[in-house]
């Protein structure tokens, strides 16, 4: 089958583009508003944009009412990226709900929230990794709007981390979004020709 671009409108082009895109890691991005209120929110269209400066990317979709993260990080300037592991699913998805603006997230799944060192949104304490950021710049494209944020501290619980500064996939236990669902992230293998490299050496981008 091929579909061409005249024939997206018969078709569920989100259906289809997100069912092929996958594994998609999670980007749950707490931030806060000129109130002080927090808000926390998952967004699975996240990657690393650049390593140098080192910056993070996440996509906010615009369909209804704007979205309080990127009403908040317009505000501050400012959010946090939190990584979502298994034992956080569930939380996760209670905050991808619609709720009012003036809902704390971290208050309803009752998740215990840290300050930030370097900004002012709070971190979600029982998040594995948490990547404080400073808005770099907001691209607007179609109805979507893409979030770029410069990474000013890291944060990694012990038990994930490994000497020589990496992280341990298992110890992770990190979650990925399929097409409506969601997937576990636990078999990892070696492609022949690798010799000599662990399954946590960086790979080509």
């Amino acid at each position: 089958m091929k579909i061409e671009q005249s024939q997206f409108t018969e078709r569920d082009m989100s259906k289809l583009v997100k069912g092929a895109v996958v594994p998609r890691p999670i980007a749950w991005v707490s931030t806060i508003n000129e109130e002080g209120i927090p808000n926390l929110a998952p967004f699975s269209f996240f990657t690393v944009a650049s390593m140098d400066p080192i910056t993070l990317c996440y996509s906010v979709g615009g369909s209804g009412r704007v979205k309080d993260t990127l009403e908040n990080v317009r505000a501050t300037k400012a959010f946090v990226v939190n990584i979502v592991n298994e034992q956080l699913a569930n939380q996760m998805n209670e905050t991808s709900k619609a709720h009012p603006p003036e809902t704390d997230e971290f208050s309803i799944t009752g998740l215990a929230a840290v300050p930030g060192e370097k900004v002012s949104p709070p971190r979600v304490a029982a998040a594995p990794v948490q990547m404080e950021c400073e808005l770099d710049r907001i691209i607007d494209i179609g109805s979507n709007s893409l979030v770029l944020g410069r990474l000013v501290c890291f944060h990694i619980q012990d038990e994930v981390y490994m000497e020589k500064d990496k992280v341990d996939p298992e110890a992770l236990k990190v979650i990925g979004r399929m097409a409506g669902d969601y997937t576990h992230i636990d078999d990892f293998f070696m492609l022949p020709g690798r010799k000599g490299a662990s399954r946590d050496s960086h790979e080509t981008t």
